[in-house]
C-alpha cells in the first residue's frame, strides 16, 4: 500500500465531544481496541457496521503508521447470560457446558466467516474472555484493594460512588439517573447504579473457582481486562457502537482508571452510528431482524444474495457517526457504483501515491462519503483508474481481483514473512514496495489454530 506517513489524522472523540488532531502516545505502536460480538447468536447488520467502520480506521492508520506499528484488538465475549440461555434453549439434552461450546464456536466460526466476507482484515489479536478470566481477576481484587468495589450478597460489585467523575464519557449525572426509577434497586447494593464485576455461579452454570467463591466475570470487566493484556493500561483508541456507551463503555472506563489509579483508559473514544432497515428500527417483532448470513447467502432481503463488498460500500457511503437506513435502493445504487469502476478499472492495477484528496477527506474524521466520491470522479471523470485503485484497495474494496500463480512472487512473498518474523523491518518494507510495483497485494493475517504469522497475496487488476 502507497504511504500516507504525513498525514495529520483528527478524530471526533465521544469523551471530548469535540474533534482533535490525534497524537497516538507512540507512533511506534499505535493501539485500537473494538468491543467485538457476544457469540450467542448470528451477526445482524448492525453488528457489521463497527466490523466495518473500524477496519477502514485500521486500514487508515496502517498507512499513516506502517502497519508494523498499528495493534488491533478486537475481542469475543464467550461467556455470557446470554450464551448461557441460547445453549439451554438449542441443546436441552446436553450438559450446559459442552452446550455452550457448540453455541460459541459455530457463532464464532460464523462470525469470522462474514467478517472475511465484508473485506475486513483480521485484528492483530483476537482475545476471547474464557481465556482471559486470570486477568479479570487481577483486575477485580485490584478494585477491592483500592476500596472502589465490595463484596455484597456473594457477588462482587463497582462501587460508583468511589468515582468523583462517573458518567464523564456518556455526560450522565448519576443523581439524576438515580433519580429516574429505571435503574434496577437490588437491597444488597451500595448505591442502585453499582455493577458486578464477580457474580455467584450454580453448579449448572459456566464458573471458575475465585478468592469470591466459583462464579463468572460480569461482561463489562472482560474488556477492561483484554485491553489492559494486549494494550496496556491507557492506549489510543476505543472504538463500538454507539450502543454501548452507556453502560458499557462507562463501566470499562470507572474499573480500568480505578483499578490503575490513571488518568485514562482511552484517549479517544470513537462510536458508530445506528443502523435502520427500510426506515425502521431493527427488531424481530418487525420481522426485519437481518443477519450479515442472511445477505451474503440467501434472498431474504430485496429477494436476492447481496456480495461482502457491497455491503461494504453500502456502508462506507454514510459517515460512521450518522444512522444509516440500509435499504435494498441503498444495495441497489451500491452495485450499479461498483460494477462501473470494474468495468472502467478492468485491466489496470494499483499504483502511485494514495490521492492526496480522498487522504484528506479520510484524516478528517474518517469521512468515508468524501473518499468515495472522490475514488468514483478518479475512475469515472478523471480516467485515473491506478489512482482509484490504490485508494479502493485502503477502502477494503475489491473492485478488480485475479489471483494468479507465480513460484517469483511466492518466494519474495516468503522472504518478506521471513524478514517480518525477524524482525527486519527495512527489509519487509523494501519487498513489499517490490511487490506493489508488481501489482501485488499482501494481507498479512494470523492463523487461528497456531497463532503463526501467514500472508496472502493476490494481483490487483
Amino acid at each position: 500500500m502507497a504511504s500516507a506517513q504525513n498525514l495529520k489524522l483528527r478524530f471526533y472523540n465521544t469523551l471530548t465531544r469535540t474533534q482533535q488532531e490525534f497524537v497516538p502516545l507512540d507512533p511506534g505502536n499505535v493501539r485500537m481496541y473494538v468491543c467485538g460480538p457476544t457469540v450467542y447468536d448470528f451477526a445482524h447488520i448492525g453488528n457489521a457496521r463497527p466490523v466495518i467502520v473500524f477496519d477502514v480506521l485500521y486500514r487508515v492508520l496502517r498507512a499513516v503508521y506502517g502497519e508494523e506499528h498499528v495493534t488491533y484488538a478486537r475481542n469475543i465475549t464467550d461467556v455470557d447470560d446470554k450464551i448461557n440461555a441460547r445453549a439451554a434453549r438449542d441443546f436441552p439434552g446436553l450438559p450446559l457446558n459442552e452446550a455452550i461450546r457448540k453455541v460459541t464456536e459455530k457463532t464464532a466460526a460464523q462470525f469470522q466467516s462474514d467478517a472475511r466476507a465484508l473485506g475486513a482484515l483480521e485484528p492483530s489479536v483476537q482475545p476471547r474472555a474464557t481465556e482471559n478470566i486470570d486477568e479479570m481477576q487481577a483486575l477485580i481484587k485490584a478494585l477491592l484493594e483500592r476500596k472502589h468495589a465490595y463484596e455484597a450478597n456473594g457477588e462482587v460489585l463497582f462501587s460508583v460512588d468511589s468515582m468523583p467523575d462517573y458518567g464523564e464519557l456518556s455526560g450522565r449525572n448519576l443523581e439524576d439517573q438515580l433519580a429516574g426509577a429505571r435503574v434496577a434497586v437490588d437491597s444488597h447494593k451500595q448505591n442502585p447504579a453499582d455493577f458486578v464485576l464477580w457474580k455467584q455461579s450454580s453448579a449448572e452454570e459456566p464458573g471458575w473457582q475465585s478468592p469470591w467463591g466459583r462464579g463468572r466475570p460480569g461482561w463489562h470487566i472482560e474488556c477492561s481486562a483484554m485491553s489492559e493484556r494486549y494494550l496496556g493500561r491507557t492506549f489510543d483508541i476505543h472504538g463500538g457502537g454507539l450502543d454501548l456507551i452507556f453502560p458499557h463503555h462507562e463501566n470499562e472506563i470507572a474499573q480500568s482508571r480505578c483499578a490503575h489509579g490513571t488518568h485514562a483508559m482511552a484517549n479517544v473514544w470513537m462510536h458508530n452510528g445506528f443502523v435502520q432497515v427500510e426506515g425502521q428500527k431493527m427488531s424481530k417483532s418487525l420481522g426485519n431482524f437481518i443477519t450479515i448470513h442472511d445477505l451474503l447467502e440467501t434472498d431474504k432481503f430485496g429477494g436476492r444474495k447481496w456480495p461482502g463488498e457491497v455491503l461494504r460500500l453500502a456502508m462506507l457511503m454514510t459517515h460512521y457517526r450518522e444512522p444509516i437506513d440500509f435499504s435494498v435502493a441503498r444495495l441497489e445504487e451500491a452495485t450499479q457504483m461498483l460494477e462501473k469502476w470494474e468495468r472502467l478499472a478492468k485491466g489496470h492495477v494499483a499504483a502511485g501515491t494514495l490521492d492526496a484528496e480522498a487522504m484528506a477527506c479520510l484524516a478528517d474524521d474518517l469521512d468515508t462519503p468524501g473518499a468515495i466520491r472522490r475514488l468514483h470522479r478518479l475512475i469515472v471523470d478523471e480516467n485515473q483508474p491506478a489512482s482509484g485503485l490504490a485508494l479502493a484497495d485502503l477502502l477494503g474494496l475489491e473492485i478488480v481481483r485475479e489471483h494468479v500463480a507465480d513460484a517469483g512472487t511466492d518466494a519474495l512473498v516468503a522472504a518478506r514473512l521471513a524478514a517480518l518474523n525477524g524482525k527486519d523491518f527495512a527489509e519487509a518494507d523494501r519487498i513489499r514496495a517490490e511487490l506493489a510495483e508488481r501489482g501485488v497485494q499482501l494481507m498479512d493475517y494470523k492463523d487461528p489454530e497456531t497463532g503463526e504469522r501467514k500472508t496472502r497475496w493476490e494481483i490487483k487488476r
